[in-house]
């Protein structure tokens, strides 16, 4: 499932990215050869091995961007906004909506597009058209007619990919792309490295840190992934993430004048929407160009959930859905899955292809089934379709290439983990148990709403977060905020 930081990106996906002036390589450049790309970023190219066990062999390159620090220089702060998929060179050209002032003072902000997204040899599977059909199949199949045309979709996802990323695909995984962000380290300059992730970053820095403990600096993994999750494990409790959340938002909207639903308490609000997605189900709502159908209008009701602040966009979107309108439904649909007016980014493409080998997935479509099954009871509203959503998975021409295990990170330095408390899409339970595993994990607990919690809107998590980062000082272990 995407990160909340990927809606970020929409405001920064039309920035001009041209380049304009080379700088040589040079003291703080480590070994990359910048060029001025706008708005006073600068852009590079870092050339990496395909297959790290083959240090010699085929290489691809790794799209950089970093914004100089304003003031008195501590080194590079390199971000990730999750996803995966999402891209880290849109997500730095936001860093004023992504850290602080003080934060942008000290430090160069650096993205990259890990490998197999955006501009760093991007998977490329389908046609927009393509793409368009797979996505809006019935994600929740009801019978077995339903049930085969997922299974067809997504074969021919499994295998558009294969042919359109070749042996690539064999090498996108969470393991290469941490290896690629300590040749990053080393090619910018720094000791060590200083880091902020979101989400899926989280799991990313996990990597890292495990990976090359020594390396690490600073480290903040904030709406954090618990690497030793199951595959299913890891979608049951994404899936009763969003209910919690869903019920959060309910509860406040009940509490305001314009809440569309008739129904005064939580339940049967929560009733009025699965029944709305089951008018989808049987038939789809208009929504300009295109149908809304049952997994589009799913997935433009729970986009909104990631943002508190977008809690007012989720009442308009299901007041005009409840008429009869799906048009909202479908842009916020459209937001997560990374489509806009020119048609897809590759970020649906990549999400799949790094979680189908960022751990094992069943092989038959009875354990899909039965998940979804089970999901229903549970989390109805949106666990089947979480269930289902990674059936691609089970045709996948690429073997996993990291196996779920907690991640210890021995003898690195103290690593703050963020969790909030009412976190849709990572739920604050996989905050205290990555917190847990590091050794030297430190927890800060978020007593709030939405999908990650720094530079969000509470100045308590800023404070704590950015003293962390300029002075490698952390919270006591437990610190909650507000």
């Amino acid at each position: 499932m995407w990160s909340r930081a990927l809606a970020v990106l929409a405001a920064v996906a039309l920035l001009a990215t041209g380049c304009t002036r080379e700088e040589r390589p040079g003291p703080g450049n480590g070994g990359l050869a910048w060029s001025g790309c706008g708005d006073g970023f600068q852009c590079a190219k870092l050339a990496v091995p395909l297959d790290h066990a083959d240090p010699a062999g085929e290489r691809i390159q790794i799209s950089v961007i970093r914004l100089p620090a304003t003031g008195d220089r501590i080194g590079s702060l390199v971000l990730n906004p999750g996803g995966p998929g999402g891209s880290g060179v849109d997500y730095a050209r936001a860093a004023q909506s992504v850290v602080s002032a003080d934060v942008r003072a000290r430090f160069d902000i650096v993205g990259f597009d890990p490998r197999g997204v955006g501009a760093s040899a991007p998977i490329e599977c389908l046609d927009d058209d393509r793409l368009d059909a797979f996505l809006a199949l019935d994600a929740t199949p009801d019978d077995a007619a339903e049930e085969a045309a997922l299974e067809r979709g997504s074969r021919e996802f499994a295998e558009g990919c294969r042919a359109g990323a070749g042996k690539l695909l064999q090498h996108v995984g969470t393991v290469d792309a941490a290896r690629d962000m300590e040749a990053l380290r080393e090619a910018l300059g720094d000791e060590k490295l200083t880091y902020l992730g979101k989400s899926y970053g989280t799991f990313l820095g996990a990597v890292y840190a495990d990976l090359f403990p020594g390396r690490v600096r600073a480290l903040v993994l904030d709406g954090a992934v618990d690497p030793a999750l199951s595959r299913f494990r890891f979608n049951t409790d994404q899936a009763a993430g969003f209910e919690v959340a869903f019920r959060a938002y309910v509860d406040d909207c009940l509490s305001r004048g314009d809440c569309p639903f008739r129904s005064r308490d939580a339940d049967g609000a929560l009733d009025e929407l699965t029944a709305l997605l089951r008018r989808t189900d049987r038939r789809p709502l208009p929504g300009g160009d295109r149908e809304v159908t049952e997994t589009l209008a799913l997935l433009g009701a729970l986009t909104p959930l990631y943002n508190r602040g977008s809690w007012p966009t989720l009442t308009e979107t299901l007041t005009q859905a409840m008429k009869g309108d799906g048009t909202m439904l479908l842009q916020n649909a459209d937001l997560l899955l990374g489509r806009g007016p020119d048609g897809y980014s590759n970020q649906t493409e990549a999400n799949m292809a790094v979680n189908c080998i960022d751990g094992a997935y069943p092989k038959d479509v009875a354990s899909y089934a039965k998940a979804a099954a089970g999901l229903a009871r549970t989390a109805p509203r949106f666990g089947p379709y979480i269930a289902w959503s990674s059936l691609p998975c089970a045709y996948w021409p690429a073997r996993p290439t990291f196996q779920n295990h907690p991640l210890v990170a021995k003898g690195a330095p103290p690593i703050l983990v963020v969790g909030t408390e009412r976190d849709p899409a990572t739920p604050y339970a996989w905050a205290r148990s990555l917190a847990g595993e590091l050794q030297s994990g430190v927890l800060l607990t978020y007593e709030g709403d939405g999908h990650t919690a720094y530079f969000s809107g509470d100045t308590c998590v800023d404070t704590v977060v950015d003293r962390y980062l300029i002075t490698g000082a952390p919270p006591k272990d437990g610190t909650t905020c507000p």
